[in-house]
């Protein structure tokens, strides 16, 4: 059983499920777009989950390794570069989780954007619901 298809013809967003949507997707890169029924939710949300867990495991362990090493680090004794390759090595598994997290909400802000512009166009036909203004009957008077 499918949960949502896109060839079913899903309903179209209004505004404040769209915002809804935003602020879901800013939070949590996917689970918005998920909620709106978008495919690219699919991919958005395991790339930030990703993302997010090799940030949280491997910064953590850059972070004690970066504290035991820091008398070492300050020593003006030691060669630079070999400092900074050392450093590199430790920290390149976290950078990457940071890439992955950036890419995956910049991703997923693009989707809400696109979102937020298909509900503002599909929002006219809510307009005919609205009553006539005040100046416009008195004027007919």
């Amino acid at each position: 059983m499918k949960p949502f298809s896109a060839s079913t013809g899903r309903k179209p967003l209004d505004r404040q499920t769209a915002w809804s949507c935003l602020t879901s997707n800013l939070a949590l890169p996917g689970f918005g777009s998920l909620m709106a029924r978008q495919v690219a939710g699919f991919f958005q949300a395991p790339l930030g989950l990703l993302g997010l867990g090799l940030t949280l495991a491997f910064g953590g362990r850059f972070v004690m390794w970066f504290f035991a090493n820091w008398p070492r680090m300050n020593d003006p004794e030691n060669d630079p570069v070999v400092m900074l390759t050392e450093l590199w090595l430790n920290v390149r598994w976290a950078a990457l989780g940071l890439g992955l997290f950036a890419l995956s909400w910049l991703w997923a802000l693009a989707s809400s954007l696109s979102l937020l512009r298909q509900a503002k166009k599909e929002s006219p036909a809510s307009r005919a619901e609205v009553p006539p203004r005040m100046g416009a009957a008195i004027e007919k008077t």
